[in-house]
């Protein structure tokens, strides 16, 4: 049963068009995702959807006496209230879950006044009363901001276990995946949903995607053909032929696909001598609190090191100690000479609002090298989805996702080879966030990295450093699934979109790629091998042929693709094809999980001869 209906609406802003004649539902019992570029009206849609804003043209209809709560990324308050004053209703039967909320996003003095907190404490405890509400629709806009990766996965056991509507943005693409079971794409002023969790969703657009593309070579071959019957001078003199001559302005009319957008990102060597970035027995204490505890490393080049632990453990404050904004009690931080530092803070550095666009980019650098050669400040504004529309408009024009965008960029521009990257999946959209994954993967020197990101850390980082309690902090190798595996506080579960996902012990999804796999296999080896280590016969013949048999899968793949590009106009035929490719990946998949348990068995057959 739908309990919100959006009808064909339109909404702009000055000359930018967020909503154009769109139309989407949300059923009872819908846990929605909404995805898609920053400045696409994400926030605008929520706004629509909670009754804070009206659209130019068409209607929102909801369920009659429909509850509503809505957590919005800037909550108001009074600045002189306590937190009790703020998040308590003096009903004891609700202030008891409301004070629950509370202890689990650890907001624990209710005396404190919402002018002392941090951003972070305000909305956490604007959460902590919003999920105490009485409501059938929570709307949450980008909840897990703020958020350490324990309140994360409290949040997420929160919203699977509850049996109402939501509808939320959120960037964590672990959280949508654990959350949601509808994705809401919003993509140049239309909306597309899917039924789906976000790997699915996935899947779901890259089909869609296609098949717009051969719609569109199909409306244009026949356009073609009505063109030259046009151009043979027909009259329009008969029903017919007035008939054709409309079909042919209505072909003409047609809208071609338009190409999603993505962040374009390469990285440039910047020169780094010997001496890297030294941390000889630092310690950085606020009270009687010490933060970081006799602290000493000494970074490697190109080394990706991610940075957790709990909020307010101290993850910013040696973020901070590292880039030469705060010193540290005591201990020295050795810089190399030839270290260039570019810091992207939590906090985003104050921008002239009046400024435009190009000329925040312009005084950073006229020009950056790339692998391409030197390009402008307005080429790399574009390739940050920058157009030149709005590269000539004041900053003030840019939505808070567009301005850590931009805020991003400056800090590529400044040609670094060090990069020290704070929460930087705050107020990103997805795509640019995994350009930027892309971007770090390549990029010739070290990044050191604070994330609630569980995702992005597994992409990027292959050192994880975890705060303990007592200030001092845990090396683990490898990403994030590998800390919580070494941790002992994961276990394998199925996979996602192609990538293995581990659950925590309180289920929280992680990626955990070739680890997981080679997990598998070694589970696999131990169940099925023989006492004695030898091949049987059938797995012998089978090692023998595999990789022939790999080749072949992935020939029969290519050759399918080359079927889909030649029968793109044909719906039934493609329909067919797409079938066919999906179970020969599914048999290449199986194959190259088996070559992986027989290389091993062969690797220790070898070792014991």
């Amino acid at each position: 049963m739908n309990i919100v209906n959006i009808e064909h609406i339109s909404k702009i802003y000055g000359d930018k068009i967020v909503f154009e004649d769109t139309s989407f539902g949300i059923q009872q019992g819908d846990k929605i995702g909404i995805v898609g570029i920053n400045g696409t009206g994400k926030t605008t849609l929520l706004r629509i959807v909670a009754g804070k804003e009206v659209p130019d043209e068409g209607q929102v209809i909801r369920q009659n006496n429909l509850k509503i709560a809505y957590l919005t990324q800037n909550p108001e308050y009074e600045e002189e209230m306590s937190v009790s004053e703020y998040a308590l209703t003096g009903d004891p039967d609700k202030d008891w879950k409301i004070q629950s909320n509370l202890l689990q996003l650890r907001i624990d003095d209710l005396d404190m006044k919402m002018g002392h907190l941090s951003g972070g404490q305000r909305r956490r405890t604007a959460m902590a009363k919003v999920l105490s509400d009485d409501f059938d629709l929570l709307i949450l806009d980008e909840p897990t901001n703020h958020l350490d990766e324990e309140m994360i996965r409290w949040l997420e056991e929160y919203l699977r276990n509850y049996r109402g509507t939501i509808l939320m943005v959120t960037h964590d693409r672990y959280f949508l995946d654990k959350v949601c079971n509808r994705i809401l794409e919003i993509s140049h002023g239309k909306m597309y949903g899917y039924d789906s969790d976000y790997s699915g969703f996935l899947e779901l657009k890259s089909q869609r995607e296609e098949m717009e593309l051969a719609s569109d070579r199909k409306r244009r071959s026949v356009l073609r053909i009505e063109l030259e019957w046009a151009k043979r001078g027909c009259r329009a003199r008969t029903t017919k032929q007035r008939a054709r001559l409309e079909r042919l302005e209505a072909l003409k009319a047609g809208r071609t696909p338009v190409a999603e957008q993505t962040v374009e990102l390469d990285s440039i060597e910047t020169r780094m001598g010997k001496k890297t970035i030294e941390l000889h027995h630092i310690s950085k204490s606020y009270g009687d609190r010490c933060l970081v505890c006799d602290f000493e490393y000494i970074f490697l080049k190109n080394q990706r090191v991610g940075i957790v632990g709990a909020n307010g453990c101290g993850k910013s404050t040696l973020l901070k100690m590292i880039a030469g904004e705060v010193k540290p009690d005591q201990g020295t931080i050795e810089i190399g000479e030839t270290v260039r530092i570019g810091y992207f803070a939590q906090e985003e550095r104050e921008m002239n609002d009046k400024e435009r666009v190009i000329d925040y980019v312009k005084d950073i650098a006229e020009y950056i090298n790339t692998k391409e050669g030197r390009i402008s400040a307005s080429q790399m504004l574009e390739r940050f989805l920058f157009t030149p529309d709005m590269q000539y408009a004041p900053i003030s024009k840019l939505s808070g996702g567009e301005k850590r965008r931009l805020y991003l960029l400056g800090v590529l521009c400044q040609e670094s080879n060090v990069l020290i990257l704070d929460e930087p999946g705050n107020n990103l959209d997805i795509p640019t966030l995994t350009i930027l994954e892309d971007f770090l993967n390549s990029f010739i020197g070290i990044v050191i990295t604070v994330s609630h990101d569980r995702y992005f850390l597994d992409n990027v980082v292959d050192r994880i450093f975890a705060f303990e309690s007592d200030g001092s902090l845990t090396q683990y190798e490898g990403g994030y699934t590998d800390y919580l595996e070494a941790s002992g506080r994961a276990e394998v579960s199925e996979s996602v979109s192609g990538r293995k996902k581990v659950f925590s012990t309180v289920d929280n999804p992680v990626s955990a790629n070739e680890k997981k796999t080679s997990q598998s296999s070694s589970k696999l080896w131990k169940q099925n091998a023989p006492k004695k280590l030898k091949f049987s016969f059938k797995e012998q013949r089978e090692f023998e042929t595999i990789d022939e048999d790999i080749a072949k899968l992935e020939d029969a793949i290519e050759k399918i693709e080359k079927e889909i590009m030649e029968n793109a106009t044909n719906s039934a035929k493609l329909s067919e094809l797409m079938g066919k490719k999906e179970k020969v990946e599914q048999e290449l998949e199986a194959k190259m999980d088996r070559w992986v348990y027989l290389n091993e068995l062969n690797d220790k057959i070898s070792a014991e001869k």
